[in-house]
């Protein structure tokens, strides 16, 4: 049964980013209090860079207990690292080069081997990682997730194939802007999280975000973000909640 979702509206990108980083901070005390371990997917874009630039500071750089954080990438360009379009390279110089996580912690996605060799390789690890068995799902503690105005996330794209996957773990695709390979997790992974957080931010969502919250569009990739066992928080701006009034009212 579908768990109707949290809606979290905060005034603008700064806000939303301490939210975000409160959520984070929290989600791994509690799961390392309980499990010994915090795993964690996160996205890649400009929206969670504020976020991330914050797990980089006091408080949280300090309570966070990194030593016992898993980092993992819900989707991957397949660029070098040393562009800005790379999920992984953004994220170690907004806070992974700079928090003090083990290094063996940070389970990036590789991109210098063929696209279709590149998800094999992840979904190993996933397997490997999490001790799956054939047709069982890894569980995320926590995933962030962000959408674009199309309707996508992660990298499954309106019309898609992947739309379909359910036996793999990892898909190579095609698509976005940039037009480039990419790897990324399939809907039955990401449904299978105990938390899934939206970060969306900005007025060119708004329109998106009104269609999926309102239930106004069925069948696009972030509509069907709907967690099996888990909870969904839409974590968004002002801007970006801008055509919600109607429902939070």
């Amino acid at each position: 049964m579908d768990r109707k979702p949290q809606i979290i509206i905060r005034d603008n990108l700064s806000a939303l980013a301490g939210t975000g980083a409160d959520i984070f901070a929290a989600s791994a005390i509690e799961n390392v209090i309980n499990k010994g371990r915090f795993v964690t997917a996160i996205s890649g874009g400009s929206t969670p860079g504020p976020m991330h630039r914050l797990l980089s500071r006091d408080p949280y750089l300090s309570e966070i207990p990194w030593n016992k954080t898993h980092i993992f990438w819900v989707d991957e360009r397949c660029v070098p690292v040393s562009r800005t379009e790379s999920n992984y390279g953004e994220a170690r110089k907004r806070f992974l080069d700079i928090v003090p996580i083990p290094s063996d912690h940070i389970h990036n996605i590789s991109v210098e081997v063929p696209p279709e060799e590149g998800a094999l390789r992840y979904q190993r690890e996933l397997i490997k990682f999490f001790g799956l068995k054939r047709g069982e799902f890894p569980v995320f503690d926590l995933i962030f997730m962000g959408i674009g105005a199309d309707g996508h996330t992660a990298s499954i794209y309106p019309k898609s194939s992947a739309l379909e996957e359910n036996k793999k773990l990892m898909l190579s695709v095609k698509g976005g802007d940039p037009l480039v390979h990419r790897l990324t997790m399939i809907l039955p992974v990401l449904n299978n999280a105990k938390k899934i957080i939206f970060l969306v931010s900005g007025k060119d969502k708004s329109e998106i975000i009104g269609d999926i919250i309102m239930q106004r569009q069925k069948g696009l990739p972030a509509e069907m973000i709907k967690p099996a066992h888990g909870e969904i928080i839409w974590l968004i701006d002002r801007e970006a909640a801008s055509l919600l009034t109607e429902i939070i009212l």
